[in-house]
């Protein structure tokens, strides 16, 4: 259920296609579109964006608002960006990535970017986009055999170590010159998926 707030707040959820997203940002995130259906439970907004909006329109947002007697009111906030199968051809080039991987990037719908049950923010990358961020970051001479995957919006970044099989999820920051330092995160990519599908997933910090 939508959570009480003060002065009669009450949060709830709604899902939008990407066409609907740039009507809201053009409003300065403060316009909630009529035809719009608001829901009090999350988890049936995430049902509507992955199983019927993103099919339609290759991607669906989970957006949070603040409504009064049943009027959303306030500032508009996008919980969750959910997209539609990555294509072949962004596999074709770079290192060879785990089979779990690909095919959760290929999945009926996969978590762009958002917040998880846990409270932590995650973004994920598909291959192209995840090559581009490592050839500016330059980590070649420093983190052999590394793969970029993902961050968490900030300066931590998400990555595997493909030299091992299975290759672990570790985080390595934006400042960090060696494997030394890295951090597991889970032992391999199936581990990874399965807590960010149930939203568990959370930052070890302790080797």
């Amino acid at each position: 259920m939508g959570d009480d707030l003060e002065g009669g707040l009450v949060t709830r959820w709604g899902a939008a296609g990407a066409g609907d997203v740039k009507r809201i940002e053009a409003a300065d995130w403060r316009e909630w579109p009529p035809e719009l259906s608001l829901f009090d439970d999350r988890d049936e907004a995430v049902r509507v964006a992955r199983e019927k909006l993103v099919p339609e329109e290759g991607a669906g947002h989970v957006l949070r608002v603040q409504a009064r007697d049943g009027e959303p009111t306030g500032v508009i906030v996008e919980e969750a960006d959910w997209r539609g199968p990555v294509p072949d051809s962004e596999f074709a080039e770079g290192p060879e990535l785990p089979k779990a991987w690909r095919s959760y990037l290929q999945s009926p719908s996969w978590l762009r970017r958002g917040w998880l049950s846990s409270g932590k923010y995650v973004w994920l990358y598909p291959p192209v986009e995840a090559r581009q961020l490592l050839a500016i970051w330059e980590t070649e001479g420093t983190h052999p055999g590394i793969a970029l995957i993902g961050g968490d919006g900030g300066l931590e970044n998400f990555v595997l170590d493909l030299r091992q099989d299975p290759a672990p999820v570790l985080l390595v920051s934006n400042a960090s010159e060696s494997w030394d330092d890295a951090v597991v995160q889970a032992a391999d990519i199936e581990a990874f998926i399965a807590r960010i599908e149930d939203g568990t997933f959370d930052l070890t910090w302790n080797a």
